[in-house]
């Protein structure tokens, strides 16, 4: 197993705790699950929604929002969260499912898919952020920095996506999805200006509309203005 590389200091007393989620089991709640969603603001790749299901009795160090890491330490970690937690699941909604669905609806879907892959019914569920995109989740505004339960969800989520996104680079080297992850960078921007979109683009989102298309369907969803009934 990969050793995860020591703390920088800068993040040493950035760990999230279990304040929440003894809250919660001390008031007789048995599964807790903390879920997390990375690739939101990606131009490129799935949107990926991690969920987790931590110990109440056993810790494993050096875990933060995955935000906060940089790539050789999440993957170091990823193993060790892997098999230390218990239970986890991750759920993608495609970039096709996001142009269709719109991206919050893509969320949800996500969402739906990581609680279906988690493999356990949850009591109570917290999600990162002050929007519910579970459904009767209780909200925790930067909760991937303070709940370890949700701070694990967002490394598995971040892993997870990740790798999938380098397996991509191979099949579209020009936009160097290895490094960028299909974020937006200098280097991705000027591939898709001179290339057009991959087929793992988003392709509804408005800073498509002056790119060149280069036989790819561009995806426009309906405005849902436009199909109100008229007012006589």
């Amino acid at each position: 197993m990969t050793i995860a590389p020591k703390l920088r200091p800068s993040l040493r007393r950035r760990s999230p705790g279990l304040l929440v989620e003894r809250e919660l089991w001390e008031s007789g709640t048995v599964v807790v699950v903390g879920v997390d969603e990375v690739g939101r603001g990606a131009w490129a790749g799935p949107l990926t929604v991690g969920a987790a299901v931590v110990p109440r009795d056993r810790r494993v160090y050096k875990i933060r929002d995955s935000k906060l890491l940089v790539e050789v330490e999440r993957e170091a970690l990823f193993a060790r969260v892997a098999s230390w937690v218990e239970a986890w699941g991750v759920g993608h909604a495609s970039a096709a499912e996001c142009d269709e669905l719109g991206m919050s609806d893509a969320q949800r879907l996500a969402a739906r898919r990581a609680m279906a892959d988690l493999g356990v019914v949850p009591d109570r569920v917290i999600v990162d952020g002050n929007w519910d995109f579970v459904g009767g989740a209780r909200r925790i505004v930067r909760g991937d920095r303070t709940s370890l339960s949700i701070a694990t969800a967002s490394v598995l989520a971040k892993v997870t996506r990740d790798r999938i996104m380098r397996e991509q680079a191979d099949q579209f080297p020009a936009y160097n999805f290895e490094a960028n992850k299909g974020y937006p960078c200098p280097v991705h921007k000027a591939a898709l200006q001179a290339l057009g979109p991959s087929a793992i683009h988003r392709r509804s989102w408005v800073f498509m509309d002056h790119l060149m298309w280069n036989g790819l369907s561009r995806h426009i969803r309906p405005d849902p203005q436009m199909e109100l009934p008229l007012e006589h």
